[in-house]
C-alpha cells in the first residue's frame, strides 16, 4: 500500500472519474471542499446567482457535473439537469419553465445551444466547463 511522504496513508478519494479513454481524477474530501466552495463563489459572483435562482446544466457526466452539483447545495442554488441529447427545443422549453437564469454546458455543446438563448429573458449568465473560450460565455476553468 503506497504511503503519502509523512508515512500516512493517502485517504480514500471523495471523488474518483474515469473517462472511457483511461483519464483519471480523483479529489480527496479536502479538494472537494475547496472546488466546490470555489465553484460556489463563481456561480454567486461570476454569474450573479442568488439563493433560490436556478440553473440549467447540459453536460456529459465530466467531473464538473458532479462539482457544480456540490457547489450548487453549498450557494443554495437549484441545479435542474439536463442530457447532452436534448434538443434545442427541449432545452428553450426548461429555460423558460424554470425561469433559469444561468445556463451551464461544455464548450462543444454551447455552439448548438446558442440559437435558442435570445427567447430566454431571464437568463443572465453563460457559463461553459472545457478547455476551450468561447464569446459572450464565462469558462468555469479560468474563473476556478
Amino acid at each position: 500500500s503506497e504511503l503519502l511522504q509523512d508515512g500516512r496513508k493517502p485517504a480514500n478519494p471523495a471523488f474518483w472519474w474515469v473517462s472511457d479513454e483511461g483519464e483519471e481524477v480523483k479529489w480527496s474530501f479536502e479538494e472537494l471542499g475547496s472546488l466546490s466552495r470555489k465553484a460556489a463563489n463563481v456561480l454567486s459572483e461570476a454569474c450573479g446567482l442568488q439563493r433560490g435562482d436556478r440553473v440549467v446544466a447540459v453536460l456529459p457526466r465530466v467531473p464538473e457535473w458532479w462539482l457544480l452539483n456540490v457547489a450548487c447545495m453549498r450557494a443554495g442554488i437549484v441545479l435542474i439537469p439536463g442530457t447532452s441529447q436534448l434538443t434545442a427545443k427541449d432545452i428553450s422549453y426548461r429555460l423558460q419553465a424554470s425561469k433559469a437564469k444561468c445556463i451551464i454546458t461544455s464548450d462543444t455543446l454551447a455552439p448548438a445551444l446558442e440559437s435558442v438563448l435570445p427567447g430566454s429573458q431571464l437568463l443572465r449568465s453563460k457559463l461553459t466547463v472545457g478547455r476551450g473560450s468561447r464569446d459572450g460565455w464565462l469558462n468555469l476553468k479560468e474563473l476556478l
